[in-house]
C-alpha cells in the first residue's frame, strides 16, 4: 500500500499559517539559527563551511523536530533544535549520504538531481519519529512514501516560488516569515502522507477481518441454511 497526500496543497499552506499562529517567534529564530549556521561557507566563510557540513546533519533533525512540533499545534522548547548532536554519527551519515545521492543525480542532468531531493525529503521527518531508524533505513523511507508523491510535493514548493523571489527583493529579511512558513507547510505535507496511510492501513484491515469473518465455518453452516430456508420456502 502506498503513501499519498490527499489534502490540496493551499489548505496544506492555510493549514501550516494557522499552527504558526502565536508561534512566529520561535519558528523565525530556529529558522535564522538554523539557515545561518549551516550556510557559514555561503556568507564568505569559506574556512567554516567544512563546519557548516558538519553540523548541518544534527541541525536539520534538531529543526524538523520544532517544525513538526508546531506543525502539531504543540510548542517546543528552543533548545530542541540543538538535540540532534545527540544523535550526531546517524544525522551526519544521513546529510551525507544524501548529499552523496543528490549530487551524483545531479551529474546526470539537473531534473534528476531535482527528483533525488524530492525523493529523499522525508529522510529528517522518519529520523525525527524513530530514534532506532538507520540512515539508510530512513532515506529508503523516505522514497517509499514520495512513491506517488513527487509530483504533488514539487508543486507544493513552486506555490513559494513567489515568496522567494519576495526574499531576495528583501536582501533575506522576508525569510523570517517564508522560512518557517514553507517549512511548517512541509511538515504538513509529512503528517498528511503518514494521517492517509493510516487511516487506508485501517480501513483494508476492517475489510480483511470482514472478509475473513465471512469464510469461518459458522458463517458458511448459517449461509447455508438460510439458503435451504429460503429453498424450502420456494416449494
Amino acid at each position: 500500500m502506498n503513501y499519498i497526500s490527499s489534502t490540496n496543497n493551499q489548505t496544506l499552506m492555510s493549514q501550516a499559517h494557522e499552527s504558526l499562529r502565536g508561534k512566529w517567534g520561535i519558528a523565525s529564530g530556529a529558522w535564522l539559527v538554523f539557515f545561518i549556521l549551516t550556510n557559514l561557507g555561503n556568507f564568505g566563510w569559506d574556512s567554516l563551511g567544512i563546519v557548516s557540513l558538519i553540523i548541518g546533519g544534527p541541525l536539520s533533525l534538531g529543526y524538523v523536530t520544532i517544525i513538526l512540533l508546531i506543525s502539531r499545534n504543540q510548542d517546543p522548547d528552543f533548545k530542541l533544535l540543538f538535540s540532534g548532536f545527540k544523535r550526531f554519527g546517524v544525522t551526519l551519515t544521513a546529510y551525507l549520504l544524501m548529499i552523496i545521492f543528490i549530487l551524483l543525480w545531479t551529474l546526470l542532468l539537473i531534473i534528476p538531481g531535482i527528483i533525488a531531493c524530492i525523493r529523499y525529503s522525508q529522510a529528517f521527518y522518519i529520523l525525527s519519529e524513530d530514534e532506532n531508524i538507520s540512515p539508510l533505513e530512513a532515506i529508503s523511507k523516505s522514497k517509499e512514501m514520495m512513491i506517488d508523491n513527487k509530483w504533488k510535493l514539487f508543486c507544493l514548493y513552486c506555490r513559494f516560488i513567489g515568496w522567494f523571489m519576495l526574499c531576495i527583493v528583501t536582501l533575506g529579511f522576508a525569510g523570517l516569515y517564508v522560512g518557517p512558513y514553507f517549512s511548517v507547510s512541509n511538515a504538513k505535507f509529512y503528517d498528511d502522507l503518514k494521517n492517509d496511510y493510516a487511516a487506508n492501513k485501517i480501513e483494508t484491515s476492517s475489510e480483511d477481518i470482514e472478509i475473513i469473518s465471512n469464510d469461518l465455518p459458522e458463517n458458511n453452516e448459517a449461509n447455508n441454511n438460510t439458503g435451504e430456508q429460503d429453498k424450502d420456502g420456494e416449494s
